[in-house]
């Protein structure tokens, strides 16, 4: 069994302009699951990059609020709502609140940097 507490994962700056704390993925887990669990944390007033990655992606809203826009459309996203972004979608999230917006994202297959393109 492996566990994890939130506080003790050491965030990364994240090329696409969010904060992350990378959970799970399969090196941490020795090759026992293939997708990755990571928190990412936008700043008030602040929007990530517009990106698009190879692979799916499902967010899960923990605390803020904000935009998420993918391709043509634009939805309001507030905590404990799931977003499923399909792959190669162009994509950036937009924290709208006045406190940090918080996301659990959830990517299958798990991240790689070169499954990402910053625009």
């Amino acid at each position: 069994m492996i566990t994890r507490r939130i506080q003790d994962v050491e965030p990364i700056c994240a090329d696409e302009g969010t904060e992350i704390k990378q959970i799970y993925d399969p090196q941490n887990t020795q090759n026992g699951i293939r997708y990755s669990i990571a928190q990412s944390t936008l700043q008030p007033g602040k929007k990530s990059k517009q990106h698009k990655m190879k692979t799916s992606e499902v967010y899960f809203v923990l605390e803020g609020k904000g935009v998420l826009h993918i391709d043509d459309e634009s939805i309001l996203v507030e905590e404990h709502q799931s977003i499923f972004v399909p792959p190669f979608s162009l994509q950036y999230l937009e924290n709208t609140g006045t406190k940090e917006l918080k996301v659990l994202c959830i990517v299958d297959p798990a991240w790689r940097k070169d499954n990402e393109v910053l625009l």
